[in-house]
């Protein structure tokens, strides 16, 4: 499945209180995206991924940080000056981000149909980041030796390509939100041609030239 979103940003939670953002969507993201979709509280879905964005960004917002303890509670959303007040950060974001998803079955079928008339709004990143689900089509994915890496989100020992970057990232993120799963992922930020790949799969209906690596991420 293919999906399209505007705007989005990936704020990373390993910095607390500052604005440093991810250059992929997280799979707990994703994988919240899916529940949207199917109503359910959690959706520990195992799935292949590739994100890449045309462009990025620096905004700059307001924010009035509060307290988590109560003592520097907001009114009317707004902080008081003499509880610390209001405070002007940098917000990186992309633009015109694309996303698509292989989703093995027998859950496939299930989530696909569940995205056609999703239950609640489709969101990637923050809650006003919509993503809209663009094409969906079946393929029939085969274990590969070697493969273009692309922007396909893999397992550190899924590829040596040099220009890849490891990012540390959620894999899962419990229904009561007090237990995350972490997980460390390759990314390239420049489509990475034809490489040797371990514990992946190939794509041979891939739009592009070359058949994309597709690594199915477990929760």
């Amino acid at each position: 499945m293919e999906f399209y979103a505007p705007i989005t940003s990936f704020r990373d939670p390993l910095f607390p209180g500052v604005t440093r953002a991810l250059p992929v969507p997280p799979p707990s993201t994703v994988r919240g995206m899916l529940a949207a979709a199917t109503g359910a509280a959690a959706e520990p879905a195992v799935f292949g991924m590739a994100a890449w964005p045309e462009g990025s960004g620096v905004d700059t917002e307001t924010y009035h940080p509060i307290a988590s303890n109560g003592t520097q509670p907001a009114v009317a959303g707004r902080v008081r000056a003499d509880k610390g007040g209001m405070t002007v950060r940098h917000r990186p974001f992309f633009a015109a981000v694309h996303l698509v998803l292989w989703l093995p079955e027998p859950e496939g079928s299930r989530l696909r149909q569940a995205l056609r008339r999703p239950r609640w709004a489709l969101r990637l990143g923050r809650s006003q980041d919509l993503v809209h689900p663009r094409s969906m089509s079946r393929v029939v994915l085969e274990p590969a030796a070697s493969a273009s890496v692309g922007h396909a989100l893999a397992p550190l020992d899924g590829h040596r390509v040099g220009a890849a970057l490891a990012y540390r990232l959620a894999t899962s993120v419990s229904a009561d939100r007090l237990t995350t799963r972490w997980a460390d992922y390759l990314w390239c930020e420049e489509p990475a041609g034809t490489h040797e790949v371990h514990g992946a799969f190939r794509d041979p209906a891939w739009s592009q030239r070359e058949d994309q690596a597709v690594w199915l991420l477990a929760p």
